[in-house]
C-alpha cells in the first residue's frame, strides 16, 4: 500500500462567521465571489459590514468553484442563498460565476476592498495573486487611479511559491518564517521563470544549501520583483499588500526593507474578517451593495 503524497503546496481552506452579527436585522445582504487562479474566496456582507467569509482551492471548473465557495461560506449559518440580494463576481474566473448579477475586474475590487480594510489613507495596493502581481494606485474613495501588472509568468507569484514549497517539502504556511532563519540573505534566485527557479533551487540543494537558504534566496527574488513593479507605478504611502502572499512574512519583510518603510497591518483580522486574502471578495460585496441600491432607485 503506497503512502499518500503530502501536498505541501496546499493552503488550508477555512471559513469564518463574525460573532455578534445577525443577518436577520439587516436590510441589504450582498456577496462578493472572487475566483482566482489558485484560490476561490467569498464574502457575505450585511448592510456593508462583513458577516461571513470563506476560502477554498479553485478547481478545474470555475462555475463549480463559485458554487462550492459560496456554499462553504454559508455553512454554520442559517442564511440561505435566497436571502442574498445581490452578488458580484470578480477575479480570474469572474465570467464563470453563474449566480452573479454582475462582474467587476479584480483590480477595481482589490482597490475597493483595501479601502474598506485599511481606510481612506491607502494610496498603493500590491495584490500578489496566484499567477500575477498587480500594483494599484488608488484615491481616498478606493477608486483606481492607475495600475501595472507583472509579466505573465508564475515566478514571483503564489503559484511559484507553491512550486518551491513542494520541492522543499515544507508546508507553504511555514516557508516565510523558515526563510528568515538565515544569518544573511544569499543572492536571489532566478525569478523570471518558475521552471528556471525550480531548476536553480535543485542545483543549489545539491551543492549543499539548506532549505532555509534556498527559501531566503527565492523570497528575496520575489521581493525584488515586487519592488521593481512598485517603483514603476510610483509607490505612495500608505501602502498595503493583498492576496495570499500578504501572509508570507519572508517576502513581505524583505520588500519592506527595499522600500524603507512598512506596510499597514490589519489589527484583529481573524476576529473582524478584514483578511487581506479576501480583499477582492470584500470589494465585490461592497460594489454589490451599491449596485443593489442603485437598482432600487
Amino acid at each position: 500500500m503506497t503512502e499518500e503524497k503530502k501536498e505541501y503546496w496546499r493552503w488550508k481552506e477555512y471559513r469564518k462567521t463574525i460573532e455578534g452579527k445577525d443577518w436577520k436585522t439587516g436590510k441589504i445582504i450582498t456577496a462578493g465571489i472572487d475566483i482566482g487562479s489558485i484560490g476561490s474566496k467569498a464574502v457575505i456582507m450585511v448592510d456593508g459590514e462583513i458577516y461571513a467569509l470563506g476560502i477554498i482551492r479553485t478547481g478545474s471548473n470555475s462555475p463549480d468553484s463559485a458554487k462550492r465557495v459560496l456554499d462553504f461560506t454559508l455553512e454554520g449559518t442559517d442564511l440561505k442563498f435566497e436571502n442574498i440580494n445581490y452578488i458580484v463576481g470578480t477575479g480570474y474566473g469572474r465570467v464563470n460565476v453563474p449566480m452573479a448579477n454582475k462582474t467587476i475586474t479584480e483590480i477595481s475590487c482589490h482597490a475597493k476592498g483595501a479601502n474598506f480594510i485599511w481606510g481612506d489613507s491607502v494610496r498603493t495596493v500590491l495584490d500578489v495573486g496566484g499567477q500575477d502581481i498587480k500594483a494599484i494606485s488608488i484615491d481616498e474613495k478606493g477608486n483606481v487611479v492607475s495600475f501595472l501588472m507583472n509579466d505573465k509568468c508564475a515566478a514571483g507569484t503564489g503559484r511559484g511559491m507553491e512550486v518551491i514549497a513542494d520541492l522543499l517539502s515544507l508546508p507553504i504556511e511555514e516557508i516565510g518564517e523558515a526563510s528568515l532563519k538565515v544569518k544573511e540573505d544569499p543572492p536571489p534566485l532566478n525569478c523570471t521563470c518558475v521552471v528556471f527557479a525550480k531548476s536553480e533551487a535543485v542545483s543549489l540543494l545539491r551543492k549543499g544549501w539548506t532549505k532555509e537558504k534556498v527559501l531566503a534566496a527565492y523570497c528575496r527574488a520575489m521581493a525584488q520583483r515586487m519592488f521593481d513593479l512598485l517603483k514603476r507605478i510610483g509607490i505612495k504611502k500608505d501602502f498595503v499588500v493583498t492576496g495570499g502572499q500578504s501572509k508570507n512574512i519572508g517576502t513581505v519583510s524583505r520588500l519592506e526593507s527595499l522600500l524603507g518603510f512598512k506596510r499597514l497591518q490589519v489589527p484583529d483580522w481573524e476576529k473582524n474578517g478584514k483578511d487581506p486574502m479576501v480583499a477582492g471578495a470584500i470589494g465585490a460585496a461592497i460594489f454589490a451593495k451599491a449596485l443593489y441600491e442603485k437598482s432600487k432607485k
